[in-house]
């Protein structure tokens, strides 16, 4: 284990996926526990995998995180030539996510007072941000010259722009003047360190069931088609 943990390390995956991949070769450690994982063979582990996907009916997420932690684990730890059965876990269903309405968003926004928590929305809903890479995001990376906001390490482990529209530049400016934070756009409780990822999705749910939405539908917006309109959004309620 303490092997795996240390190629992860290496290969530069994010703290999260370190943690799912080494809990998902824990499960499969105690399902053989007494054979060597080093011995794991292709019946075995598929046989695995389709405990959790049949005995357990876990989901298709579930089944390929468990694949994917064992691939790794059998080429990079055991040196053996491992390919994920794709087949056991069913394609994709095609459901179309549950996306929120222009005056959902703006009922949401008008319903926050508290000017920190309010700002973390408008970034949600205005520049296509995840809740990991608002919570990540740091003063330096606001660049207003260029109306923009640098998104540093999203997602890929990729760096990125997003545009930032003149009413949540406002309210950025606000909420520092209020907040005056250090290094990270958002702190927690202790000065120059990070707002945890936890937090703004308790902020968010919190407004989604102040606004009387369903948590269900929290945070799914189609970016680049509603993008105009949320700018609208973004000029009414600040403008008020």
């Amino acid at each position: 284990m303490e092997k795996a943990n240390q190629y992860l390390s290496i290969g530069h995956y994010s703290p999260l996926t370190i943690r799912n991949y080494l809990a998902e070769l824990r499960f499969i450690f105690v399902y053989y526990p007494e054979v060597d994982p080093l011995d794991f063979t292709e019946d075995m582990i598929m046989g695995y995998l389709l405990y959790l996907s049949k005995t357990l009916g876990c989901s298709r997420v579930k089944c390929k995180m468990a694949a994917q932690s064992i691939s790794f684990f059998m080429r990079h730890v055991a040196k053996r030539p491992y390919v994920i059965p794709t087949v056991i876990y069913p394609r994709p269903s095609s459901k179309l996510p549950a996306v929120m309405l222009p005056e959902e968003i703006m009922k949401l926004i008008d319903g926050v007072q508290n000017i920190k928590h309010r700002t973390i929305l408008m970034l949600l809903y205005s520049t296509g941000m995840r809740v990991s890479e608002i919570a990540n995001c740091k003063i330096a990376d606001i660049d207003s010259a260029n109306m923009r906001i640098k998104v540093v390490q999203g997602k890929g482990a990729k760096d990125r722009y997003t545009i930032m529209s003149q009413q949540v530049l406002l309210e950025l400016r606000a909420y520092y003047l209020i907040y005056k934070p250090k290094e990270y756009l958002f702190n927690g409780y202790r000065p120059a360190k990070r707002y945890s990822v936890r937090t703004i999705q308790h902020i968010m749910q919190q407004a989604l069931i102040k606004a009387g939405l369903k948590i269900s539908t929290i945070a799914y917006i189609p970016y680049a088609t509603v993008l105009l309109p949320i700018y609208w959004i973004m000029e009414q309620t600040c403008t008020r």
